[in-house]
């Protein structure tokens, strides 16, 4: 007797397979293979690397710390892609309640800073989506350099670059915090830079192949994936990478100095100055992912900015909403317009017009700073001529 069909139903998971990625990664690490060099289609037989569904012809583009932690959950995992996974979630998510805890330590004494902190990183549903039900490595390297900017000190900066590179932009807040201590600033910036460097070096030539890439590439959510296909129509095919980075940067330099002029007074500026930096660089970046604001709202959790919550709480739920399903293998046809259309199309379109509402948003903040009040009037010190009696 024939067992009956019912219609064919997918139950994958909406989120991306980075994870997988990670496994992979780790596990060739310790089979003794440089990640930075092989990629998973070259072990499509191992139970673990075989096991990646997207990216098996990339080599890993994490720095040295998120190979020794991917290295080390493959230790314990084993051939267990179940387990490896799991010691990976561990570490994400005590790197998440730590992040917590910093902030909640370095708003102490400020109950309504405290709630305010909470509410944009340990409560706040899209990053507990994208970060921790994700597993991402951001996770880490923002719990690396939130550290490392409350505490001035330049170690966990540095592991937080080994981790991702671009989390080094946070070092400019310090680096600005520490301007008027020449030797201090030395002191952070050097053990930043060697921390680094030793990274680096353990991890080997290849390491910072994939980096430099990764730094031309154009995600399909971003305003920046138009403006590609609208060279490519005018000019004819390429990439046109050169043009677009040149005006990401222009974009990045406009918002920085538009925000950094606008700045809010606050008792440490290294935070603040952190934050306009990092949000520049979020909103004019070619490539970006949901998972990438994170740094954004680690930031302001610790500055308080009245106006900037909502342009990175829509950012975030815009890009969340484009990556949904964030998986294409083996994606049904008929779900096809949620990447050609939405990704694709209307993604980019909010995420422009976002974009100008900021610089326009910023431009206006700058410019209610920097015009002086009118001082009042004086008053006067007799009675005015219109109360004086006729008899004096």
């Amino acid at each position: 007797m024939r067992r009956r069909r019912g219609p064919r139903r997918s139950s994958r998971p909406p989120g991306p397979a980075d994870h997988l990625n990670y496994a992979a990664y780790g596990r060739i690490a310790v089979l003794g293979h440089d990640p930075y060099a092989t990629v998973p289609a070259d072990l499509p037989a191992d139970p673990v690397v075989g096991r990646v569904e997207e990216w098996k012809g990339t080599p890993s583009v994490y720095g040295p710390v998120a190979t020794a932690v991917q290295a080390l959950a493959s230790h314990v995992g084993g051939d267990s892609v179940r387990l490896t996974v799991f010691v990976m979630a561990l570490v994400n998510a005590a790197a998440f309640v730590a992040t917590g805890l910093l902030l909640h330590r370095a708003t102490s004494g400020d109950p309504v800073r405290q709630r305010r902190a909470a509410l944009l990183w340990t409560a706040n549903p899209l990053i507990v989506y994208e970060l921790v039900a994700g597993m991402h490595l951001d996770t880490v390297a923002i719990a690396f350099v939130v550290a490392g900017l409350v505490a001035r000190r330049g170690v966990p900066l540095g592991l937080g670059v080994a981790v991702k590179a671009t989390v080094g932009l946070v070092a400019l807040g310090t680096a600005w915090e520490l301007r008027r201590s020449p030797r201090r600033l030395a002191l952070v910036a050097g053990l930043a830079a060697l921390t680094v460097l030793v990274a680096y070096l353990l991890a080997g030539p290849h390491s910072l192949d994939q980096l430099l890439n990764a730094s031309k590439s154009v995600s399909l959510a971003t305003p920046w994936k138009p403006a590609q296909r609208a060279l490519q129509g005018v000019f004819g095919s390429g990439a046109y990478r050169a043009w677009i980075q040149a005006g990401s940067l222009l974009l990045l330099a406009a918002l920085a100095a538009l925000l950094l002029r606008g700045r809010p007074a606050a008792e440490r500026e290294g935070p603040v100055v952190a934050l306009a930096v990092a949000v520049a660089w979020l909103f004019s970046t070619p490539y970006a992912l949901p998972w990438y604001d994170g740094l954004g709202f680690a930031l302001l959790a610790l500055v308080a900015w009245p106006g900037l919550e909502a342009f990175l709480v829509a950012r975030l739920a815009v890009l969340s909403l484009a990556y949904l399903p964030a998986r294409q293998t083996d994606q049904p046809d008929d779900l096809r317009w949620l990447v050609d259309v939405v990704r694709g199309w209307v993604a980019p379109s909010l995420l422009l017009a976002l974009t100008i509402a900021l610089l326009w948003w910023a431009a206006r903040s700058g410019a209610r700073v920097r015009t002086p009040q009118a001082p009042a009037a004086p008053r006067p010190s007799g009675p005015s001529p219109e109360s004086r009696s006729p008899s004096r």
